[in-house]
């Protein structure tokens, strides 16, 4: 059984090994922690397909390369297993250390594989590979090198004053990374509005006990907030789209990624597919799974890729007003900040009057690339009916 390099985005081809937690000759059952895979989007966890004895480890640590190589060969028992360590992905990987071009850039030829996300920290920093040490394979840079080497320039500054230093960790890394790529990617433009969570309190406070009876959480506002948000991209479908070069691609299935913290490690936004037929019960199920398994490392690579529209809910932080950044390809993304009680002007036919309401700003950045002013803003004001004057028992 063969170990592949997985598909972790849909413009990602190629990954890097992080670190292997097996060796060759260990006894694996299915769904064991093998290695960690970064790409320049993601850095994941990769488990056994299935049982055996994990016969090889074709790609060593910093190693990067194409999806679909084979990575390890699991021995299965009765399952007679081609030899592959010859093969060609691992005698590319394998492949001498990386050329210099003009500027300091490796060369990207066939037998050069420096990671996008080497590539990017070389560029970034302004440096030149030839001035690195590589701890890869023939010696060639990995991504950990260059992070060292930066960290080691600034070293000096560092210990001269008091203050401790705390290295990134991987996924602050890869965080970090793909940020600082947004913003240099998305032209960002952010609106927001107030919405009256009156309707969804009397749902969501009567059913407030019996749920957390019944399922041993809360029923938060989260789930009713998504399920708003299908209803309106129904009518606005370029917000559930993505830019490919010069091109708009809108999608046909609504995809929701979710910024879940990880207990202040670090945050992951993981993807709960096909979420536009779902209510807002199962919404909420859906995502306290997502959050569970995200918090105890148990996602899947196909729980972080596909998504095509994203929600970060700061709100239980008591949050009033937060500009998130778009998810990459994603052009929009909606923050739900805190829901506290205000004074509110009630307008009807017989006069105004003033109520202490459930008040929260749902805050938009989009891609104005993709999507202009006045389109985001009609979508907001969509999502604020929805919000406002639902019948929300009827999902239940």
């Amino acid at each position: 059984m063969n170990v592949l390099m997985p598909q972790l985005g849909e413009t990602v081809s190629e990954g890097t090994i992080a670190a292997w937690h097996k060796k060759a000759g260990d006894t694996v059952e299915k769904g064991d922690m093998l290695l960690d895979v970064e790409t320049d989007k993601v850095a994941t966890e990769i488990t056994a397909p299935g049982s055996g004895v994990l016969r090889d480890i074709l790609i060593a640590e910093g190693e990067t390369v194409d999806v679909g190589t084979v990575l390890a060969v699991i021995a299965v028992e009765g399952e007679v297993v081609e030899a592959v360590r010859d093969s060609p992905a691992k005698a590319d990987a394998g492949s001498a250390a990386p050329k210099s071009t003009g500027g300091g850039l490796p060369a990207k030829s066939g037998g050069d594989r420096i990671s996008p996300a080497v590539r990017r920290l070389l560029k970034q920093h302004d440096l030149d590979i030839k001035s690195i040490p590589g701890s890869g394979r023939d010696g060639r840079v990995t991504r950990q090198d260059v992070l060292d080497h930066v960290d080691g320039a600034a070293s000096p500054v560092a210990s001269s004053s008091s203050a401790n230093r705390f290295p990134f960790d991987r996924v602050r890394k890869v965080t970090a990374e793909h940020m600082v790529r947004s913003k240099a990617t998305s032209p960002h433009v952010l609106q927001a509005i107030d919405v009256d969570f009156h309707a969804v309190d009397q749902s969501r406070l009567a059913k407030r006990e019996s749920w957390k009876s019944k399922h041993a959480y809360s029923l938060t506002y989260m789930p009713y907030v998504a399920r708003a948000v299908c209803l309106a991209i129904a009518d606005f479908p370029r917000i559930n789209a993505s830019v490919d070069n010069d091109a708009l691609v809108l999608h046909p299935e609504i995809n929701l990624a979710i910024a879940i913290d990880l207990n202040h490690e670090g945050l992951v936004a993981a993807v709960l597919k096909n979420a536009a037929g779902l209510s807002v019960s199962e919404l909420a199920i859906a995502f306290n799974d997502l959050a569970t398994r995200a918090r105890s490392n148990k996602l899947t690579p196909d729980d972080l890729r596909g998504g095509t529209y994203t929600l970060s809910n700061p709100g239980p932080f008591g949050t009033l007003f937060t500009a998130p950044i778009i998810n990459q390809p994603q052009v929009a993304i909606l923050s739900m900040d805190a829901v506290k009680k205000r004074p509110h002007v009630i307008e009807s036919d017989a006069g105004d009057s003033i109520e202490i309401r459930p008040i929260g700003v749902l805050a938009h950045s989009f891609d104005h690339r993709a999507i202009d002013g006045a389109y985001s803003a009609a979508y907001l004001q969509q999502l604020k009916t929805i919000l406002e004057s639902s019948d929300w028992d009827k999902e239940f």
